[in-house]
């Protein structure tokens, strides 16, 4: 069970409480610091699926854990954001957040309906987009300075609208591969139970 690359999730895991620390300040050394953690977090993401692959060590606990990391880090970070008081015009809107949060939650209710029905539902290609997206997005708001001409506030901004449709595409998606699920799983029941006949 504990393989690498599940340990490089709850590595993902472990970091989240030192980021919710560092976004509590907001001088431009702890958000850097904050963005590096991030960053640091979403590269183990890219690892262990890459290494979980090559080793041929995908499992069920895998499954669920990597994507659980992935939330539970994208959440810490945006309820930081909304939290901490910044100057000016730099807040993230907490309806976006709202949103956002309310269909990771739902996806992870979903997956554990489906656990108990036992169906894995794994992340789909459309919710690692998503979850790159979400990184640029978050870094952005994490640095949220002007560098070098860029405001990065205004680019994460950008980020993280386009990461919440995406967010939300891909959670219609995994309701839709759950309901086919479903309906697969009845059909073999209903067969095999002709078939005793």
């Amino acid at each position: 069970m504990w393989t690498l690359p599940n340990l490089l999730s709850l590595f993902r895991i472990l970091l989240i409480p030192f980021l919710a620390w560092l976004l509590a300040f907001t001088d431009p050394l702890s958000c850097a610091l904050a963005a590096l953690v991030f960053i640091i977090a979403s590269l183990t993401d890219m690892l262990d699926g890459y290494l979980a692959r090559r080793n041929k060590s995908v499992s069920d606990f895998g499954k669920i854990l990597d994507p659980l990391a992935d939330k539970l880090l994208v959440v810490t970070a945006l309820i930081m954001l909304v939290a901490i008081d910044r100057p000016g015009d730099a807040y993230v809107p907490v309806w976006l957040v709202v949103v956002i949060v309310a269909r990771e939650v739902a996806v992870t209710v979903l997956r554990g309906i489906a656990l108990a029905e036992g169906i894995v539902i794994p992340a789909d290609t459309l919710g690692k987009y998503k979850f790159l997206v979400q990184t640029f997005a978050l870094v952005s708001l994490m640095i949220h300075y002007r560098y070098f001409g860029i405001d990065f506030f205004v680019g994460g901004m950008y980020f993280l609208v386009l990461s919440t449709v995406l967010a939300l595409w891909s959670g219609v998606e995994y309701h839709v591969r759950f309901l086919r699920s479903l309906r697969v799983g009845s059909r073999l029941s209903g067969s095999s139970r002709r078939g005793g006949r």
